[in-house]
This record gives C-alpha cells, sequence and structure tokens, in this order.
C-alpha cells in the first residue's frame, strides 16, 4: 500500500524536463552566512552570482550579505535575467562566489561550471543523498571534494513553485561548500537548529511565484 503521508508525498522528485522550481525558505540562505561560512564582513565587499534564482528567494537574502549579487535563472519567473548558466559564456574567476539551490539532475555541471568562474567559492543547497552516486564521486569529489559539507539538523521543507511556511518534507538538505583558499580534508558540520531565530514573518508575504 503507498504511504502517502504528507511529508513522504512531499519528496522532492522532478522529471527530467521539469524546471525544478522548489524555492529556498530564506532561513535556510541566512544559516549559510550565519554557521557556515561564518565570514559576514569579508563578504560585505565581495560579489556573488545565484544562477537558478527563481523568483529570487534565496538572492535577497545574499544581498543583506554581499556587495553585489548577480541574478539569473534559465526560465522566466520575474526576477533576475533570463539566462542559462551551463551555456551562457562566464569568464574565468569573474565573480568572488557562485551560490544556489541548483535543479537537483544538473547539479554536477553546476558545481564544476561555478568552481571555474568563482574566485573565492560555491555553495550549492542539495539533498543530502548528492554525495551517494558513482558518477558524481568520479565527476566531482574524488578530485574535487568540497571543503565543508553542512547537513541541516531541522528539514528544509521545499514546494513547487512557492514558499510554504507550514509545509513538511521527508528529504534532508546540506550546504555543500567549495572554498578555493583552503587545503584542508572536508570537513563535516551541522547546521544547527536555527529555523526559529532566522525566520521572518515577511519571507512568506509574497510567495505566490
Amino acid at each position: 500500500m503507498q504511504n502517502t503521508s504528507h511529508a513522504v508525498m512531499a519528496q522532492r522528485v522532478e522529471p527530467k524536463d521539469s524546471p525544478d522550481d522548489f524555492p529556498t525558505p530564506p532561513w535556510a540562505t541566512r544559516a549559510l552566512v550565519e554557521h557556515v561560512l561564518n565570514d559576514k564582513e569579508d563578504l560585505a565587499n565581495l560579489t556573488c552570482l545565484e544562477p537558478a534564482c527563481g523568483a529570487g528567494h534565496m538572492a535577497e537574502v545574499l544581498k543583506c550579505y554581499f556587495r553585489k549579487v548577480h541574478c539569473a535563472d534559465a526560465y522566466y519567473y520575474g526576477y533576475g535575467e533570463i539566462q542559462d548558466f551551463l551555456s551562457h559564456p562566464h569568464d574565468t574567476a569573474s565573480v568572488d562566489w557562485v551560490i544556489t539551490n541548483p535543479p537537483f539532475r544538473l547539479a554536477e555541471a553546476f558545481v564544476m561550471k561555478a568552481l571555474d568562474i568563482a574566485r573565492y567559492g560555491v555553495a550549492i543547497l542539495a539533498r543530502t543523498v548528492f554525495l551517494e552516486s558513482i558518477g558524481r564521486y568520479k565527476g566531482i569529489f574524488q578530485t574535487n571534494p568540497p571543503t565543508k559539507f553542512a547537513q541541516f539538523t531541522e528539514r528544509v521543507p521545499m514546494v513547487r513553485g512557492r514558499l510554504d511556511g507550514k509545509a513538511t518534507t521527508a528529504t534532508g538538505y546540506a550546504w555543500l561548500i567549495w572554498e578555493k583558499n583552503v587545503t584542508t580534508d572536508p570537513r563535516l558540520m551541522w547546521v544547527p537548529p536555527c529555523r526559529k531565530s532566522l525566520e521572518r514573518p515577511a519571507d512568506y508575504v509574497s510567495s505566490a511565484s
């Protein structure tokens, strides 16, 4: 018998031709800066590219921390430029950071291109199972392992096409970070419980897109 509980049915599984529009709750992006990167003063002087910006829920948070944030997406959501990250000719080392929640099926390609154009680092929000693939191990992790793997201790609910502060999910998420000035072995860390302290009522006011 199929398990039709809300949490199970809310797992993020998309067909190959889907735009994969699952907006990131703003608190999850704040958690990246507040608990994983830990260099807010430095970020204030840097630039950032959000190449899968959707309706701008992640980009708007990043703008609070970075000097300048470039926003684009392959699809039009009324925010940012229309630009396919993987096919657009970006210059090498043309931006300080690339931070995004990429389409899951394209995440490996996003990482490889982002590493080429970012001067300081790359951060992607991905399902925890992103670590499990033999293909991704050979394509990324064997030669370019992340410097930090930050697992959320709380679930990060995402639903198609909108933010929903009451949503639940059965899917675990983590921030994967590649810091170009770090040469140590990958560091496993946890994003502590922080939704309550980082969530804002205004985060869900405009969530129709």
